[in-house]
């Protein structure tokens, strides 16, 4: 059977209702149940409970310590070996259950709900929060590896730098409905963000782009991050990408690094620029 954890909080409002208040009735179950949100039978235990601890209708609310507390816990609470209930122990399917969470012979990995209606047609019938709680605890269900933190590095010294879609504007130009994409700016160390607004995703507009947002840096960064953008990468590749001319010109002459991947060494970043400062913005002030 499945079982439910008992509240000490849940325990103490019951009983002080129970109790009553001044210059009103004494309550019966059912209102102390639709008071507290929870079942009339589990109302009747907690009351019962008390009484058999020395509890009485007459006694004031000094009378709920948590030694009274802790007895309707221990009366109320169901048995269960190590601290689980009688269904946990009906599971003496572990190694399956775990070769069925971690998928074993071309066999994808099985659902918790996949595997809750196999243990039925076994004759093993838990509840379905049971199996949750077993499959996680001891199956390796959602079990996830653990992600390694990279540093972010100095300030001033790397920038993210990528197009997002906007949507359509109307352009004040000639009237046309156009397509309005956003180059964004994102400082590594202090996640301040720029956006330059483009109708379109040439070099030209990057550049520009890139301009604008060294104004509103208050200097060019040593390291420039693009994710893949076209008028910058020729040929993408994991190991050895091919940037576009004009963007190694221009590179050049603002004196930064590009580093497609992130991967670049301090000290190759700390040389790679003389124009790159720290401005206050980039220090996160």
């Amino acid at each position: 059977m499945a079982f439910r954890e008992v509240s000490v909080n849940e325990i103490r409002e019951v009983l002080r209702v129970w109790l009553g208040v001044a210059g009103l009735p004494a309550p019966g179950y059912r209102t102390i149940a639709a008071y507290c949100g929870l079942d009339r039978k589990t109302v009747r235990r907690y009351v019962e409970a008390a009484q058999a601890a020395g509890l009485r209708r007459d006694d004031d609310l000094g009378a709920v310590d948590d030694a009274l507390i802790g007895m309707v816990a221990d009366a109320v609470r169901p048995v269960r070996p190590d601290g689980h209930g009688a269904a946990w122990e009906l599971l003496g399917f572990e190694e399956q259950i775990t070769a069925w969470v971690a998928g074993t012979g071309g066999q994808r990995p099985l659902t918790v709900t996949k595997i809750h209606t196999l243990l039925a047609r076994q004759g093993c019938v838990v509840p379905y929060r049971t199996l949750h709680r077993f499959a996680s605890e001891r199956c390796g269900f959602g079990r996830k590896d653990l992600t390694v933190r990279v540093a972010d590095g100095d300030p001033g010294v790397e920038c993210q730098v990528d197009f997002g879609y906007l949507g359509m504007l109307t352009d004040a130009d000639d009237g046309r409905r156009r397509k309005v994409h956003a180059l964004i700016f994102t400082a590594v160390y202090s996640r301040h963000m720029f956006v330059w607004l483009s109708y379109s995703q040439t070099l030209t507009a990057v550049i520009a782009g890139c301009e604008a947002a060294w104004e509103f840096f208050g200097g060019v960064f040593a390291v420039l991050i693009p994710d893949n953008l076209k008028p910058v990468i020729a040929d993408a590749d994991a190991v050895n990408p091919q940037f576009t001319h004009g963007w190694l010109d221009y590179a050049g002459h603002a004196g930064f690094l590009t580093d497609p991947a992130g991967g670049l060494t301090e000290g190759q970043a700390a040389g790679g620029t003389g124009r790159a400062i720290c401005a206050p913005k980039l220090l996160g002030r």
